[in-house]
């Protein structure tokens, strides 16, 4: 058994400023060339993540973690962000950190566990679900309305708080107003990848940047949503082929009708997921709409 990383030095000394002297930290991911922690503190628990620094894409992961601290600074001074969330950033002897507020919650596919059975037909479970749901369009709602697409909308960057409000998290991958240099954006998540997201990777060079716009998050969103209540992915292929044939099945269009799949009834639920899953982008509701409708 190998050690657990430990995080930054350089990060700890300025979070316990703000935090106190850490008096528990948890790694929870090592993976993909970047790791995640959490920081207890008297004052506070934060969320640290930094790059691996022994994996073989540790300077894009830098850099990606760079560019997620520069689109929280644009999305808060945006009013997309509350201003509490980022804490803070910085560099460290082998790349980058960030730090944000630690969000007490339950990653989607968790929360809607007794909401995939048929136990979850039950009348309190209903404006859970819906609750989710409006929470979660309107974050969206703010980024969209100034200019900004998420990006990475999924199951895993969505946390389902006590009172059953949806946490959006994980901005490295948004596409924001400006045409400023970044990392590539080249679709994120391959199961909640938007049919037109899908179609400009399979068209385009791998270094070519495609910028997602909010249409992309409302598809995804409801690719989420119906994959964590119905157990099921909304487009039907494999799980052993590869990445780009899953695309190619994307950039078709179809979805599997949520009526075939769904543990029980709830229509306004499944309209509005339907509508979400629109091919056409022009065709989805758009975030303002969902809010005011779940």
């Amino acid at each position: 058994m190998g050690q657990t990383p430990s995080p930054p030095g350089e990060a700890i000394d300025i979070l316990t400023a703000q935090i106190g002297e850490p008096t528990s930290t948890q790694l929870l991911s090592d993976r993909r060339g970047s790791r995640a922690w959490k920081i207890q503190g008297p004052l506070g628990a934060v969320a640290l993540k930094a790059n691996s620094p022994d994996s073989d894409d540790a300077r894009d992961k830098a850099a990606e973690m760079a560019q997620e601290d520069d689109h929280l600074l644009r999305l808060t001074e945006a009013g997309a962000l509350s201003p509490g969330y980022r804490v803070d950033a910085g560099a460290w002897e082998s790349g980058q950190w960030l730090a944000v507020r630690w969000v007490d919650g339950t990653p989607l596919w968790r929360a809607l566990a007794l909401a995939r059975g048929p136990e979850g037909d039950r009348a309190s479970l209903r404006p859970w679900l819906l609750g989710i749901a409006r929470t979660w369009t309107e974050h969206l709602a703010r980024m969209h309305t100034v200019g900004w697409a998420h990006a990475d909308v999924q199951p895993t960057n969505t946390l389902v708080t006590g009172d059953g409000r949806a946490v959006v998290i994980d901005y490295a991958l948004a596409c924001g107003p400006h045409d400023g240099p970044r990392v590539p954006y080249r679709g994120a998540l391959t199961h909640t990848t938007a049919p037109e997201i899908a179609t400009a990777i399979l068209t385009t060079g791998s270094d070519t940047h495609i910028q997602a716009q909010p249409a992309a998050d409302i598809w995804s969103l409801g690719a989420s949503l119906f994959w964590c209540w119905t157990g099921r992915r909304p487009v039907d292929y494999d799980d052993d082929v590869d990445r780009l044939q899953k695309l190619r099945a994307i950039a078709k269009g179809s979805t599997t009708p949520i009526s075939d799949v769904r543990p029980w009834p709830f229509p306004a639920f499944e309209e509005a997921i339907t509508a979400c899953l629109s091919a056409d982008p022009a065709d989805r509701p758009t975030a303002e709409e969902l809010a005011a409708g779940w």
